[in-house]
């Protein structure tokens, strides 16, 4: 008999938060039952599995971090909508470094397609609307984006940044100056050889 006041939904919860304050890799239905002081079969009416738990807080993390985007660039465009949407998801991952690493677990297409990941690619899409950018340049300029951003994030988390000056913080905008530079002067392809 499940243990009353155990949904999916509150386990998923508790699960991203348990994420956050020890890291996403160590989420087991394990871990989450010692949370609970239940035995793990008892959480099994509520997941398949460790992996299942993974899923569904990376669902949450992908839909909390699309409605925190969605929220900061309303009414914005160009550098300040590229800057709000940046500084977004750089706030999330200060403030939820589990879930921000949960939203970057490998879902199978099926999942994938329905989650809010699909939002964050809209965003991002119409971000770059503004600076006027064709197929398959505009792909080219999503995956830049997400490159950078998730790349200079998980540096920062890390520490890497911590070591010399300027401050990251100084080096963050610089770096959305030089995004929005690059994406009003996107280069030309190179002629083939």
């Amino acid at each position: 008999m499940a243990r009353a006041g155990l949904t999916p939904e509150r386990l998923t919860r508790a699960g991203a938060e348990l994420a956050d304050e020890v890291g996403f890799e160590q989420v087991t239905v394990s871990a989450l039952a010692r949370r609970f002081d239940v035995k793990v079969a008892s959480l099994y009416s509520h997941l398949k599995s460790s992996h299942d738990l993974r899923t569904r807080i990376a669902l949450l993390a992908l839909e909390e971090l699309a409605d925190r985007a969605a929220d900061a660039l309303a009414g914005r465009a160009g550098r300040e909508a590229l800057a709000a949407f940046a500084n977004a998801y750089r706030d999330y991952a200060r403030e939820h470094p589990g879930r921000y690493d949960a939203a970057r677990f490998r879902l199978d297409p099926e999942t994938a397609a329905a989650s809010a990941g699909v939002r964050h690619a809209r965003m991002t899409r119409a971000i770059l609307r503004g600076y006027d950018l064709a197929e398959p340049d505009e792909t080219h300029a999503v995956r830049l984006l997400g490159s950078v951003f998730h790349g200079y994030v998980s540096l920062e988390a890390a520490g890497g940044f911590s070591h010399s000056a300027p401050d990251s913080e100084q080096s963050w905008s610089r770096i959305v100056d030089a995004l929005d530079a690059l994406l009003r002067n996107w280069p030309a392809p190179a002629p083939a050889p």
